[in-house]
């Protein structure tokens, strides 16, 4: 009996070894290159995507993925959507020990099944099953295998072979296979000549793979972009709907015959009201701000992903009667209420972010994950975020602006770039008086103007309570300890995009006394104290993605009782970022006037440029805390 019992330990125990020796899920087998810097290394990757027809594509995917600690949790990516036209038909992970034994199964039924919608006020029909996973222990490795089947083709699985930063990629392939009367295509985004990528091609087959390529380490301001395929057809379909992405043009007119044609029709009462509205002006910049401020005041943004694959937009009369839609519904809301008023628009397809994203241009296909509307008046396009509520006429801000968008007209697709706004557009203009007591405090008023992207920033204030804005107040000026301030009035002028702060404060013990003498920081509204990190050796470049102007000019009056005795030197700084001032000036006796400029340029630089950008900023910041001294 003990032989047997012997025996079949023995057995067991040769099982789990072999085992783990198949698999490779030993930590131990990962080279230690991969390891360093690593939250995570893919240890195999295969994609297989079938594209059988023009209206059925297969989607096999296997990822092996060893994860060090909670910070690589989020590479694993175990998740799948599906609708009606999505079917998932098999899920399900298995998480390997540190050793690589197998420790837990995971299957379908232990998957989460929920909508896709974000909260309450989302409309959709998709949903996701996503595994939710606690690990007991790091490191430990998780296989994840699933198929799915769906009927779209206009959207294809996209290729990246390194999905993050501090993740190392040991094998990942990508297949994908189709017939050839589809118009099958693909382009290599980001690609490097140090990025060993390598590539099969054959009639109807394509296989991309990678191998052994070490983590990547996050630096600040990273202007790094990691490599990517993108896959498409000229003939897909969408949702029972066949389409054409040959040209630009073919696209566009595909998209405003099968999308758009026929969702104009609006109640009779509503074209009366718009009628009515714009029948006093034939300026059409007025006409298209009477609409535009219609369509704010009667309807609110709800996200919707029904329809043609969550492009096709809910129907203009359905918003006119339920008073809410999302990105899609309300600009064709907004576009048929502007040709009621006789005005020309256009639904326009863009990447809404603030990381600025481009549609690629040479590359026709379904792109974009936000829309909005392009008014020609003068020979140029004005553009309409039709989802706010309170944004001015034809400011986008930085979720949209400078970046290429498609223009769908009749006639066709148009690739165009949205406006952008230069670094002085984007300002922030304060102006103010202190007065200095006897008690080391300060007390005074300020105004201050925000323009461009600035405005973005502040213009919500005008809907914020009372408890709320002294809240945001008190964050904004959180250097000021005891700060306190009334009468704060706010303006937004939509027409001149500008929005106005006005307010009274104070400040105890802003000043310090040190051995009779009283020290006082001079910059009170503006201190950048935010100095890039250092790096030894900097590996990638870096961008400024929004540039801005700040102006400060302060009138400061101090006792009559204490003269100046120390007050910094004129500093004057200037390079490719930008240029920077601060300058006290003495008025009279009691009296100096502190004038602060700064102007921060957009644009992207190289790794050798980080650390003159480095020192720029940290001397911004060391000038930010000059101080003036008083007896």
């Amino acid at each position: 009996m003990r032989v047997r019992l012997l025996f079949i330990l023995f057995f067991l125990f040769i099982n789990i070894k072999t085992s783990a020796q198949k698999n490779n899920y030993s930590v131990d087998l990962i080279p230690e290159n991969l390891k360093t810097n690593a939250n995570s290394v893919i240890r195999d990757q295969k994609d297989l995507i079938e594209i059988i027809s023009i209206s059925k594509v297969n989607i096999k995917n296997f990822k092996a993925i060893t994860v060090f600690n909670k910070n690589g949790l989020s590479n694993i990516d175990a998740f799948e959507y599906f609708d009606k036209s999505r079917v998932v038909k098999s899920i399900e992970a298995t998480v390997y020990s540190q050793a690589g034994v197998e420790i837990k199964k995971i299957k379908r039924k232990d998957f989460v099944d929920v909508s896709v919608a974000g909260d309450a006020g989302d409309i959709t029909d998709s949903r996701v099953l996503h595994l939710n996973y606690t690990p007991t222990e790091y490191p430990f490795t998780l296989v994840y295998e699933s198929e799915v089947e769906t009927s779209n083709t206009a959207f294809l699985p996209k290729w990246y072979p390194i999905n993050d930063f501090e993740e190392s990629v040991q094998k990942s392939e990508f297949q994908i296979s189709f017939p050839s009367d589809l118009g099958f295509k693909f382009k290599e985004i980001n690609f490097e000549k140090d990025t060993p990528i390598q590539k099969k091609e054959s009639v109807n087959k394509l296989i991309f793979s990678i191998e052994n390529v070490e983590s990547k380490k996050l630096e600040e301001l990273s202007s790094y972009e990691f490599p990517y395929v993108i896959f498409g057809l000229d003939r897909f379909y969408l949702e029972g709907v066949e389409g054409n992405a040959k040209t630009w043009k073919d696209f566009g007119i595909w998209m405003n015959e099968k999308l758009l044609l026929g969702n104009d029709e609006v109640s009779e009462e509503t074209k009366k009201k718009i009628l009515e509205l714009t029948s006093n002006t034939s300026d059409i910049i007025e006409k298209s701000k009477i609409v535009y401020k219609y369509v704010q005041d009667k309807n609110r943004y709800v996200s919707i992903q029904l329809g043609i694959g969550g492009w096709k937009p809910m129907l203009a009369k359905n918003v006119d009667r339920l008073g809410y839609g999302d990105c899609k519904a309300l600009t064709n809301y907004t576009k048929a209420l502007l040709k009621i008023a006789g005005i020309d628009s256009y639904y326009t397809i863009i990447y809404g972010d603030r990381d600025k994203k481009d549609l690629i241009e040479d590359f026709v296909s379904m792109q974009g994950n936000h829309v909005i509307l392009a008014v020609p008046i003068d020979k140029k396009y004005v553009f309409l975020e039709c989802t706010s509520q309170t944004e001015a006429f034809g400011f986008q801000g930085n979720f949209t602006d400078d970046r290429l968008a498609l223009i769908v007209k009749p006639d066709g697709g148009e690739i165009t770039r949205t406006n952008h706004y230069i670094d002085f557009d984007n300002s922030q203009i304060t102006k103010g008086n202190i007065i200095v007591n006897d008690l080391r405090s300060i007390s005074g008023n300020v105004q201050l103007k925000f323009k461009g992207n600035q405005y973005v920033y502040v213009s919500h204030e005008e809907f914020l309570t009372p408890e709320k804005l002294e809240e945001t107040l008190k964050y904004r000026y959180s250097h000021l300890n005891g700060f306190t301030f009334n009468n704060f009035k706010v303006e937004n002028n939509r027409d001149k995009v500008e929005f106005t702060e006005n307010f009274n404060l104070s400040v105890k013990d802003y000043l310090k006394e040190i051995n009779g003498e009283w020290v006082m920081n001079v910059n009170v509204f503006n201190q950048n104290s935010n100095i890039p990190k250092r790096y030894r050796t900097r590996k990638t470049g870096f961008k400024i993605t929004h540039g801005f102007y700040d102006e400060d000019t302060i009138e400061i009056l101090i006792p009559s009782n204490k003269k100046i005795i120390f007050k910094p030197e004129k500093i004057e700084l200037e390079n490719k970022f930008g240029k920077y001032l601060l300058e006290i000036t003495i008025l009279n006796d009691s009296k100096i006037l502190f004038t602060r400029k700064l102007l921060l340029k957009k644009g992207k630089y190289e790794s050798t440029d980080y650390e003159l950008y480095r020192q720029f900023r940290e001397q911004i910041a060391k000038s930010d805390n000059s101080k003036l001294i008083l007896k």
